[in-house]
């Protein structure tokens, strides 16, 4: 194993974690276990500093993972510029950094959220994999890696039902099947050719899958935000996104995860 520290003041676990972009993680040990695709860290912060923990084979990928090569301190500062609620949520969301993930993981876990909360969509997420995945190890700890898209594409909608993916589950079967057949989830594509792929999730896989920062997921939380801080009169998300997207330009997606953690933190 190999740790590498960090500043902590653009680079805090907790905040980053528990922002809704992912949902492979739990706390332990004053830290988080992560796994993304077939592999596992264990993120932790410490006063000034965070420390990454990982294989040495698997550094490189949790270093691009956690976007450690941008400077967020630039994000900040230019969240601070626009003022009001957003200045207040860059505050108290200053360590947040998004997460490139796996896009095909990236794609179920989001279908999965949808009129879903956290706990749920991680139980469900962690079933698949227990019973589709690979057993890997971590130094003592056990994990199931992400399954590939043909292994999901073997189970059917009944699997995905007791799992808890509830009406979802013919999405996913119908996603599993569409990748393992050559359908690509990659930048640039139409997302929502994908069965149950609205607006907000296709959103979500740009955002957290390929870091496509002018997007602007938006949900109950967002939908708040855009109504109490910034007076929106639109019932329609999409254009409430638009608005967003139009508004914050290239840095959307960053002043998201700060509106987003900072409403559901009651910090706005």
């Amino acid at each position: 194993m190999t740790e590498r520290s960090y500043p902590s003041e653009y680079f805090d676990a907790k905040s980053s974690v528990e922002c809704g972009q992912m949902f492979r993680y739990r706390a332990e040990e004053g830290g988080y276990f992560l796994i993304a695709g077939d592999k596992a860290c264990f993120l932790r912060t410490e006063g000034d500093t965070t420390v990454l923990k990982a294989e040495e084979s698997a550094i490189w990928f949790f270093e691009e993972y956690f976007d450690l090569g941008r400077d967020y301190g630039a994000i900040y500062l230019a969240a601070q510029r626009e003022g009001g609620a957003l200045a207040r949520a860059a505050e108290a969301g200053k360590g947040i950094r998004i997460f490139r993930q796996p896009p095909f993981e990236t794609l179920v876990t989001f279908l999965l959220s949808q009129n879903n909360n956290i706990p749920r969509i991680r139980a469900a997420t962690e079933k698949i994999c227990a019973t589709l995945g690979e057993r890997r190890a971590f130094g003592e700890r056990k994990y199931f890696a992400f399954p590939s898209a043909g292994r999901m594409a073997e189970a059917d909608e009944a699997f995905y039902r007791s799992v808890g993916a509830g009406y979802r589950a013919p999405y996913l079967l119908r996603a599993a099947k569409s990748v393992a057949s050559g359908e690509k989830v990659c930048e640039g594509t139409d997302l929502t050719c994908f069965y149950g792929v609205g607006k907000k999730v296709a959103d979500c896989i740009s955002l957290f899958a390929f870091h496509r920062t002018r997007a602007f997921p938006v949900d109950t939380w967002l939908e708040k935000v855009y109504r109490e801080e910034y007076g929106g009169k639109e019932r329609d998300r999409g254009k409430i996104a638009a608005f967003f997207e139009e508004k914050f330009g290239e840095n959307a997606g960053y002043f998201q995860q700060y509106l987003f953690y900072a409403k559901r933190s009651g910090v706005i």
